[in-house]
């Protein structure tokens, strides 16, 4: 038979609501008490029922995470499992638990929130990405829902977020490219109605006109999803066009692909950079050279942001997060 908060309370000499407020940290209970509750709970190996006391302290302790993708195409990127690594061991830290819900769609999104809050099963809420006209960041704010999103939301007023540079971050990528003498550049994104994506393609588009290229809309590409089917279509669309110097892609999934691509054509003197950093850029061959935008880190102060917010310490609504160029292939 499992113990209980009564048995608890019996072993500590207090009573079953004395046990409840040390469990909630209550700072009315004497530091004397505390300890003696916590003693008698470790004694007797007691685990508190978190529906229950949920219900008692208005607050279940856990954070609702909404990813953008099915399982399948989660476990082909490893940005969000980086992103959820970092969420995860800052909740941790501070006593929280992570449910996670999968949305096809936005529409399946969207319903995946109105869950969320009208079961209030989750203290807050984390959005892996910010789109162009964001329905979910509309219904959580218009329901005044704890919320943090990783990436820039269209109007940040009122909206706590975490995200790179990256319209500065893609700039000096193709900066530094074109320093090296590459002025045949193609390029290829994301989706369009994400924000991440529209930065960095605006940070190229901005780095080739301060450096008189002339802009040609046969070698930008944006694509409807990151991954590397498409980014291998892509890299043959534009090779059927014209043969770059140098490609430039908003994620290094786009860019496994198009390496793929370029081989196929046996082709070895096109200069490669990717973005996200992720693990298997360095097994490529060649080597990627590749943005590391702390994916992590972008996790991990996405949890803190909102964490700070729902124990009322927040004094800031967004951390803007480094990154650096992490070169492979020097040619």
């Amino acid at each position: 038979m499992s113990t209980t908060i009564k048995d608890v309370a019996k072993e500590a000499n207090v009573s079953p609501s004395t046990v409840s407020r040390v469990l909630s940290n209550n700072p009315r209970i004497s530091d004397e008490t505390k300890v003696r509750v916590m003693e008698a709970i470790k004694k007797l190996n007691y685990h508190p029922n978190v529906i229950a006391r949920s219900l008692a302290v208005k607050s279940s302790k856990i954070l609702g995470l909404v990813l953008p993708d099915t399982a399948e195409d989660l476990f082909h990127n490893p940005f969000y499992i980086q992103v959820m690594a970092g969420i995860s061991i800052y909740a941790q830290k501070k006593g929280y638990n992570i449910m996670y819900s999968f949305g096809k769609n936005e529409k399946d999104e969207v319903n995946i929130l109105k869950n969320f809050t009208d079961s209030k099963l989750a203290d807050g809420i984390i959005l892996l990405v910010s789109k162009t006209k964001d329905k979910c960041i509309d219904l959580l704010k218009k329901r005044n829902y704890p919320f943090v999103v990783i990436g820039r939301p269209e109007n940040a007023h009122d909206v706590l977020w975490v995200d790179n540079d990256n319209f500065s971050a893609m700039y000096q990528v193709t900066d530094s490219v074109i320093n090296r003498g590459y002025k045949n550049i193609a390029y290829i994104g994301g989706p369009s109605d994400w924000n991440v994506s529209n930065d960095r393609l605006s940070g190229f588009l901005k780095s080739i006109q301060v450096h008189g290229i002339d802009y040609d809309k046969n070698m930008v590409i944006e694509d409807n999803e990151f991954n590397e089917d498409l980014g291998y279509t892509a890299m043959n669309k534009i090779l059927n066009y014209r043969k770059p110097d140098a490609v430039l892609t908003c994620d290094d999934q786009l860019a496994f692909g198009a390496i793929k691509a370029i081989k196929e054509r046996g082709l070895n003197d096109i200069f490669m950079v990717g973005f996200n950093n992720t693990p298997l850029s360095g097994y490529q061959d060649p080597p990627l050279s590749s943005v590391d935008i702390n994916s992590d880190k972008l996790g991990y102060s996405a949890a803190k942001l909102l964490i700070s917010y729902l124990e009322n310490e927040m004094d800031i609504s967004h951390y803007i997060i480094e990154t650096k160029l992490v070169e492979r292939n020097k040619k």
